[in-house]
């Protein structure tokens, strides 16, 4: 999961691209990069930690020019602690292109070992986007017969990538002296859109994963780039799109719209904010039909994207709603956590609990999903220590039931809660009185409604369908492999106290 940005305007986009960033903020908070591009000269600034932390005023002086480009990283693949796998990447031929992506490729190491032993080319560190870039260069470079190149031979290229690369990817690059090219995975996972709006000095086009980052800015949002889609925008602002993937099909992650998403973001026509009233609306129904309400006597939501379902779910079965939870924002998410023992330390030192709305109280909590389910386990006995007389769970979403491959840093299967147990074994682990999950087919149907031209949803970690149909058992085994290494990594206790510092509008759980 990672924001991703791009910029053409006839003003300076150093500190545009900077305020995109920060609304994307939530998307990736381990690292943050910009370029920018003056002529054909690229400028850049990448490193490990916070956009506000990154960027300087010395960083953002070095940054001149009318186009660019910038990432916020939460890594899901590679070496999650390697400055050199900051994005944005940069390759210098053909013509110089400079690339930032959000997604994974289930195909990476294939990819990897093709492009050396195939096409020449070199890659240097374990991050799938150092792959991305040099398919598109290397395609770029074999259908390019013209100086400059044409939006017509870009699409060529985008068009070979797409039959190459497998997995979920939304790309925004620069190519020196051309323009801006952006395009997105044929099943339409992971999200891209694009806005304009018209400034004194011209046209300015902004991309970027939510249009949160777009309006947040002053664009107006136009529409979401289709899946397949590849839409090139040259330096005179002038905007060719054309659709690349043989069959393409719109398949947006639902953990988008459960979890990753601002609620204020519109996504593949589908308000996010909206999308979690209806899971609300849903919720209640599966609570009706599993427990009496009259024996709740409060709603309270596990800050902060549970709130909107947790309002629907109050108004539904006829509680008050109230908010018994205050969270501190500067300490980390509790999903980047290195090891159970500091993640359950950092739920006390990120959650305090308002007694007054606990004490004599059977309560009902509502969370946006759970993970692992240490997060829960602890937030349930944080209630009963405020004087809960009984605590109740429900999750806004189904079981997370396996492992996530399309750029989510989901655990392993073996790490969640859910894998290999009956509700009733999780109600136990976490030590609610009752818990009460969505079901797959009612989250569904609710969020479909508000898009009919929905062909469907990436809900792998829901219900084990892995729409791209390349994803085997050995790829789960690597997985598992590469996050046992980083884990060892993670001891390191100078990531600890990183890890510690930071902050984030979410909350993993």
């Amino acid at each position: 999961m990672c924001g991703i940005v791009g910029v053409i305007s006839k003003t300076p986009v150093n500190q545009l691209i900077y305020d995109a960033l920060l609304l994307l903020q939530h998307r990736g908070q381990d690292a943050a990069g910009i370029v920018t591009m003056q002529g054909t000269k690229c400028f850049m600034h990448k490193a490990r930690g916070m956009v506000r932390d990154v960027f300087r005023t010395r960083n953002m002086r070095g940054l001149p020019g009318t186009v660019g480009l910038g990432q916020v990283r939460y890594p899901t693949a590679g070496n999650a602690y390697s400055e050199e796998e900051a994005q944005p990447f940069y390759v210098n031929a053909p013509f110089g292109i400079v690339l930032v992506h959000n997604g994974n490729l289930t195909n990476a190491q294939a990819l990897k070992q093709e492009l050396f032993a195939v096409d020449r080319r070199h890659i240097n560190t374990e991050s799938d986007t150092e792959v991305l870039i040099n398919i598109l260069a290397h395609e770029i470079e074999l259908a390019a017969r013209n100086v400059p190149v044409t939006p017509e031979e870009i699409f060529k290229a985008v068009r070979a990538v797409h039959r190459r690369v497998k997995g979920s990817y939304a790309v925004v690059a620069l190519i020196a002296g051309h323009g801006l090219l952006a395009f997105r995975d044929p099943f339409g996972i992971r999200p891209l859109c694009f806005g304009e709006s018209v400034t004194p000095e011209g046209r300015e086009v902004m991309v970027a994963s939510e249009s949160v980052a777009l309006e947040g800015t002053g664009h107006k949002l136009v529409r979401d780039v289709a899946p397949g889609e590849a839409i090139f925008i040259d330096l005179n602002g002038e905007l060719h799109s054309q659709q690349c993937a043989d069959h393409p099909t719109l398949n947006p992650c639902m953990f988008e719209y459960v979890y990753l998403a601002r609620p204020d973001s519109i996504m593949d026509g589908v308000s996010v904010y909206q999308a979690r009233l209806n899971m609300g609306e849903t919720l209640a129904q599966r609570l009706i039909s599993t427990m009496p309400p009259n024996e709740i006597d409060v709603v309270i939501p596990i800050p902060e994207s549970s709130r909107p379902s947790a309002m629907q779910l109050a108004q539904k079965i006829g509680k008050p709603y109230r908010e018994g939870f205050v969270k501190n924002r500067y300490v980390g998410r509790t999903f980047i956590m290195p090891g159970q023992g500091v993640r359950k330390k950092s739920v006390r030192q990120k959650l305090n609990a308002i007694s007054v709305e606990f004490k004599g109280r059977n309560v009902l909590l509502v969370d946006d999903s759970i993970v692992r389910g240490t997060t829960s386990k602890e937030i349930v006995q944080m209630a009963r220590d405020a004087g809960a007389r009984k605590v109740y769970m429900a999750s806004a979403a189904p079981p997370v039931r396996y492992p996530n491959v399309y750029g989510i840093d989901m655990p392993t299967k073996d790490e969640l809660i859910a894998h290999g147990r009956s509700i009733e074994e999780i109600r136990e682990f976490i030590g609610a009185d009752a818990l009460i999950y969505q079901d797959v087919a009612a989250m569904k149907r609710v969020v479909s409604k508000l898009n009919p031209k929905l062909d469907g949803f990436e809900a792998s970690c829901f219900d084990g369908v892995y729409i791209t149909g390349d994803v085997s058992a050995a790829d789960f085994d690597a997985m598992a492999s590469q996050r046992q290494a980083q884990g060892e990594d993670e001891d390191n206790p100078s990531d600890r106290s990183r890890l510690a510092l930071q902050g984030s509008e979410h909350d993993g759980r």
